[in-house]
C-alpha cells in the first residue's frame, strides 16, 4: 500500500467521525462545519447530567467550574495564546461588536474598514459613526487579490486619526490571505488598534496570534472549527486590555467584594463575558478540537487544505466559461468562482439536486466553495463533473 492511499484510508476513517458528511458532498465549511458524533453526543450527555444533577446546584456549578477551563486551553491552543487572553462569545459579531463599541470614541476619531468586510461589521462601524461623528472609510483591498500589495493600500489609507483598523485574515468572499503581520506593524508604527474578523480563519490557518501582535481577533466555532454555532470568542491582547472597556457587562466579568457588590473588572479577557454561557455548546466545541488535533496539527491541517483547494482550482480552470477569481493556486481553502455566460444561483441550485452543496455571494457575484482537511479528492472530482455537466446542458 503506498503513503498515498495509506493516507487516503486514514482520512476515511477520521470522516466517519463526521455523520453529515456520509450522504452528500459538502463543500460549505467557510458557512458552518459539520459537527463530529462526538460533539453531538457531548452536548446532548452534559444536558442530560446537568439536569440529572440539578442545573442550578452546588453540585453542577463545581463541574461546570472544573470543565470551562478546559474548553478555554483547547481553544487557546489553536491560536498559540495563554487562556487568559480568551474572552467567550456568542460569534464572530459579538466579538466584532464588544471590541467596536469598547473603544472610547471621540468625533473627529477615523475607523478604517477593507472593502471585503461582512456586512454586520460594516453595519456596526456605520452606526458607531452615527452616534459618535466617527468618519468611516474603506480601503480597496479586494483589488489586491491577484496583483497588488495590500499593505501598502492599508498605509495609503491611514490617517493620523485612525484609532481601529478591521480587517478580515481570510476574505470571506474572494478567500484573500492578507499578510497580518506586515499591515499590523504598519498600523502600529501609525498608533492604530487592529481588528480582526476571524471567521474564516480560525481553524483554517495555523495561527500564532501572540506573535502576529493583533489587539483583537474575533472568531467562531462553527465553521472550520467543526463545533455546534452559537459559541465562539475574542482574543485581547494583554497590552491591549486596558484600552477596550466591556462593551456588555454581567456577572461572569466582574469581581465582588463578599456582599456581591462589584469592584472591579476581572483582570484578564472573561472581563468582556456576562453569565450563563451554553455550557454544552461549548463542551462540544472541546471535543471537535480534540478530533482535528488527532488527525494533525494545525500545519498539518492546513497544508492539506491548500492541497485540496490546488487540486479543486486547477480542475476549474481547466473547464470552459469558468473563471476563478484567483489567477492562482489559493491561499486558503476557499475557491470563489463565476461562470462567464450563466447566473451562479443556477448552478447552485443544479447543484444541490446532485447533493453538492455550496453557495452564492452577492459581491462578487460567484459561486463559493471551500474546502476542508477533510473533504476527499473524489468528492472534488464530483463537484467539477457536475459543473461541467451544468455547462453542457445549459448550451
Amino acid at each position: 500500500m503506498t503513503s498515498i492511499s495509506t493516507a487516503q484510508v486514514k482520512l476515511q476513517q477520521h470522516r466517519e467521525q463526521f455523520p453529515a458528511l456520509a450522504n452528500k458532498r459538502y463543500f460549505n465549511y467557510g458557512g458552518q462545519g459539520p459537527m463530529p458524533q462526538a460533539t453531538i453526543d457531548t452536548i446532548a450527555q452534559t444536558i442530560s447530567h446537568i439536569q440529572q444533577i440539578g442545573p442550578f446546584g452546588s453540585e453542577a456549578g463545581a463541574w461546570l467550574t472544573a470543565q470551562m477551563p478546559t474548553v478555554r486551553k483547547a481553544i487557546s491552543s489553536e491560536l498559540s495564546v495563554t487562556p487568559d487572553t480568551i474572552s467567550f462569545t456568542d460569534n464572530v459579531t459579538v466579538g466584532c461588536n464588544i471590541a467596536l463599541w469598547g473603544i472610547h470614541w471621540q468625533a473627529g476619531d477615523h475607523l478604517l474598514l477593507s472593502d471585503c468586510e461582512h456586512p454586520g461589521v460594516v453595519a456596526a462601524s456605520q452606526e458607531i459613526s452615527r452616534r459618535f461623528g466617527v468618519e468611516v472609510t474603506t480601503c480597496p483591498l479586494q483589488a489586491t487579490l491577484n496583483d497588488g500589495d495590500p499593505v501598502a493600500v492599508v498605509a495609503q489609507n491611514l490617517r493620523p486619526q485612525t484609532r481601529l483598523v478591521v480587517l478580515s485574515h481570510v476574505f470571506w468572499n474572494t478567500g484573500q490571505v492578507l499578510p497580518l503581520d506586515k499591515i499590523v506593524e504598519v498600523c502600529k508604527n501609525n498608533n492604530s488598534l487592529v481588528l480582526i474578523d476571524a471567521a474564516q480563519s480560525v481553524g483554517a490557518l495555523p495561527l500564532n496570534l501572540a506573535e502576529l501582535g493583533v489587539d483583537f481577533y474575533a472568531f467562531t466555532g462553527h465553521k472550520w472549527l467543526c463545533g455546534p454555532e452559537g459559541v465562539g470568542g475574542l482574543y485581547v491582547r494583554p497590552e491591549s486590555l486596558e484600552s477596550l472597556h466591556p462593551t456588555f457587562i454581567g456577572l461572569y466579568g466582574i469581581m465582588v467584594d463578599s456582599q456581591s457588590r462589584p469592584v472591579n473588572w476581572k483582570p484578564d479577557a472573561r472581563r468582556y463575558e456576562i453569565s450563563t454561557p451554553p455550557y454544552p455548546l461549548y463542551l462540544g466545541l472541546r471535543e471537535a478540537i480534540a478530533i482535528h488535533q488527532q488527525w494533525g496539527t494545525p500545519q498539518e491541517r492546513y497544508s492539506q487544505i491548500c492541497h485540496n483547494s490546488e487540486y479543486l482550482w486547477r480542475r476549474l480552470t481547466a473547464l470552459p466559461h469558468v473563471k476563478c477569481l484567483r489567477t492562482a493556486p489559493p491561499e486558503c481553502g476557499i475557491v470563489s468562482f463565476q461562470l462567464t455566460n450563466h447566473q451562479p444561483l443556477k448552478l447552485l441550485q443544479f447543484l444541490d439536486t446532485q447533493k453538492i452543496l455550496t453557495r452564492t455571494l452577492a459581491d462578487p457575484s460567484c459561486i463559493r466553495t471551500t474546502v476542508h482537511y477533510l473533504t476527499l479528492e473524489s468528492e472534488i472530482d464530483h463537484l467539477v463533473e457536475a459543473v461541467e455537466k451544468f455547462l453542457v446542458n445549459s448550451q
